[in-house]
């Protein structure tokens, strides 16, 4: 009797417990995502060292491929990465340069006034860029740039696009079984545990979300990054999340990848998100951060679940 007794009020516990974490992430939830731009924001720097006002992301296209590369303490790393993307883009006829040798016209740096996190870069990248597709790709080069050949493959086999919107995603779940060789079985049990928490609660199709290199349609960019709210490492899970709600049509493709060091100056939760990439990073995260996670991969789910947060796309302030 008495187990029995136990078992009832722990199992009432329990269920107490997730309706608390239901309306909590309900009230918690900010409504519309945050798209407001900072007045100097509006503009990017010009070869002269000039204001110019950014495109907005509902004209028309005028080129045919955007690079949109989130940075933040990444001096080291980024000239490297910037270069072999520069060299490969100008062997297939893609005239892009850097900005001081050879014109605004072909890369645009936009200075963000605060940390708004990667999801937030991006973003706000997205939202400037004139290419009738948006390639996200890190500022490491942990990802060869050529690889752009696969996931545009990948992209290609999806047609026919339903109202013009595919994702290819580059992944690097091939690579899962070498990499759990070389790691602890703690972190094998996080990375395992962070794919459960990510297949259970939000995207069940893709076995590597967290890859940085993803090619959009425009309009699949549109119409995901308009409903986007996280800003921190856990935006390509809701961003995927909310692709699969539109059932905008996914491809995962396998690419090369090589492990690069986390930067100096790096904060925690960029070094949680290159841990589940399957990078082997030596510093040690913080128990909060790996709190954080499961929190975000929860609240996502419960605050579109709850209605907190919609799918309604809405044009940029």
């Amino acid at each position: 009797m008495e187990a029995a007794w136990l078992a009832e009020g722990l199992a009432s516990l329990a269920v107490a417990g997730m309706l608390l974490t239901a309306v909590i992430a309900h009230i918690t939830a900010s409504k519309l995502p945050k798209l407001h731009r900072h007045e100097d924001e509006k503009f990017f720097l010009s070869a002269e060292d000039k204001k110019e006002p950014v495109p907005s992301f509902h004209d028309p296209p005028t080129c045919e491929l955007s690079v949109v590369v989130p940075s933040y303490n990444e001096e080291e790393r980024l000239p490297s990465m910037m270069d072999e993307a520069l060299d490969y883009l100008e062997k297939r006829q893609v005239a892009l340069k850097y900005t001081k040798k050879y014109g605004f016209d072909k890369v645009r740096v936009l200075p963000l006034v605060k940390n708004r996190g990667k999801g937030g870069a991006v973003r706000m990248g997205v939202f400037i860029s004139r290419g009738k597709k948006i390639l996200m790709a890190d500022a490491d080069g942990a990802t060869k740039f050529e690889d752009i050949e696969k996931v545009e493959k990948g992209l290609e086999n999806l047609k026919p696009w339903p109202d013009q919107m595919a994702i290819a995603c580059g992944s690097r779940a091939h690579l899962e079984k070498d990499s759990i060789a070389q790691r602890s079985y703690f972190r094998t049990l996080l990375m395992y545990g962070f794919h459960f928490l990510v297949w259970f609660l939000c995207v069940k199709e893709i076995r590597d979300t967290q890859c940085g290199f993803k090619l959009l349609t425009r309009e699949a960019a549109s119409r995901t990054f308009s409903v986007l709210h996280i800003e921190r490492w856990a935006f390509d899970v809701e961003l995927l999340y909310i692709a699969q709600c539109l059932k905008i049509p996914i491809a995962e493709v396998a690419v090369n990848w090589t492990e690069i060091e986390a930067q100096p100056g790096a904060d925690d939760a960029q070094t949680l998100q290159n841990i589940v990439k399957f990078q082997g990073s030596s510093k040690l995260v913080p128990f909060w951060s790996w709190l954080q996670m499961g929190r975000d991969l929860l609240f996502i789910r419960l605050r579109y679940l709850t209605g907190a947060w919609k799918l309604e796309t809405r044009k940029e302030n």
